[in-house]
């Protein structure tokens, strides 16, 4: 009986040895497949961006003095030639009043002046007669025209005068104006950046008080890496979202790319511009915006994962891919249009509904653990394994 168990047991045990050989030779190899389907594609170029309003004013004062009044608030929509705020006046009343008061004496003078002629006209029109019938002497005929010539530089120098302390009340009057700050343009008070009470001097540059922006049409700006900008051109479409926003897209077209960059870290960028419409207001300046310029963008095409193609060398455009056939991988030549990291268009070579390959299978892990090139015991199949002498 311990014979029969000695011979038995190898037996078994090659039996097993060859069922499991034969269920990993009949399992065949698994594939990551990809359906071909219709869908859309974008050939895009990334960039983060900024809100701002298309049309802002930065509303200063032309005058120096303390802020008296600030006659909006933040958010306040206001229409152009509204009051804003307003200057202290006092010195600059005061100075339209000496102005006013100077100007009054000066034609005083002028009218004084004018008789002063007038009698010296008179003078010397009796001393030239006078001279004529020789019943006067000559020096008191050239006194006579002298003090007729003087009383009218005399005249010529008050108008002078007159001229230009009406152009100082003109200034002062100005100055005077300015004191009260109207909008100049209607739209929205987005900052206000002086205080009430703070004293301005415009001496040196024009004090920024609020500014107005018209929120009507928004400016995305975005930075663009020297590497992208060749792939920009103007007119191309754009769209982005907010952080406030993720699933609304809003779109544009590219306006410009500003020609000096800014370096920030080492990289070169250039800020590239689109409007938007932003009837409701929801875009406000200084929001940030995930943009995408659409450098090209296919509609209703058969598509296919990039990870499912190779590409051919020195053929633009023309790729390989495996395809499941009767469940065995045959490779096809493809053409492909736009296409992204992800996708491409699919133009020869595959349908909607074909299965492409991924990647290669990997080896099962029996095949990896055997010990034999086929997955079975050393030596060849378990129907081969020899019998342990007894």
């Amino acid at each position: 009986m311990k014979r029969l168990l000695l011979i038995a047991v190898p037996v078994a045990l090659a039996a097993l040895g060859w069922w499991l050989w034969g269920a990993n030779a009949s399992t065949g190899p698994t594939f990551r497949t990809h359906a071909v389907v219709l869908g859309n594609i974008e050939d895009t170029v990334s960039a983060v961006g900024t809100l701002q309003a298309r049309t802002y004013v930065d509303v200063g004062t032309q005058v120096s003095g303390q802020l008296k009044a600030i006659h909006v608030d933040f958010g306040a929509k206001v229409e152009q030639g509204q009051l804003l705020a307003q200057i202290d006046p006092t010195v600059y009343e005061a100075r339209v009043a000496a102005d006013e008061a100077q100007l009054m004496n000066l034609r005083a003078q002028l009218q004084d002046r004018q008789v002063q002629l007038a009698l010296a006209e008179k003078q010397f029109d009796r001393q030239r007669r006078l001279l004529a019938e020789r019943a006067t002497s000559q020096d008191a005929f050239d006194s006579a025209d002298a003090g007729r010539k003087s009383a009218a530089a005399q005249i010529a120098a008050i108008e002078a005068q007159i001229k230009q302390t009406e152009s100082t009340l003109k200034g002062d009057q100005a100055n005077l104006s300015y004191t009260k700050i109207y909008a100049p343009i209607a739209g929205t008070v987005v900052d206000i950046t002086a205080r009430l009470g703070q004293t301005l001097n415009a001496n040196q540059q024009a004090p920024i008080i609020l500014r107005i922006a018209e929120l009507d049409t928004m400016t995305v700006r975005t930075q663009v890496s020297e590497a992208d900008v060749p792939k920009l051109k103007l007119g191309m479409p754009a769209h982005f979202t907010t952080l406030g926003q993720p699933d609304r897209r809003r779109t544009g077209t590219l306006r410009q790319i500003l020609p000096t960059p800014e370096v920030v870290n080492n990289v070169v960028l250039f800020a590239s511009l689109f409007d938007v419409p932003n009837p409701g207001h929801e875009l406000l300046p200084q929001m940030s915006a995930h943009v995408f310029f659409v450098a090209a963008q296919a509609r209703n095409v058969p598509v296919v994962p990039m990870a499912a193609l190779r590409p051919v060398p020195r053929s633009r455009g023309q790729y390989t891919a495996r395809v499941l056939e009767n469940g065995a991988p045959v490779e096809r030549q493809v053409e492909i249009g736009v296409s992204n990291r992800v996708s491409a268009e699919v133009r020869k070579g595959l349908q909607p509904g074909d299965q492409v390959v991924l990647e290669t299978p990997a080896p099962s892990t029996n095949a990896r653990n055997a010990g034999g090139p086929q997955g079975g015991p050393p030596g060849g199949p378990p129907g081969m394994a020899r019998t342990p002498r007894l």
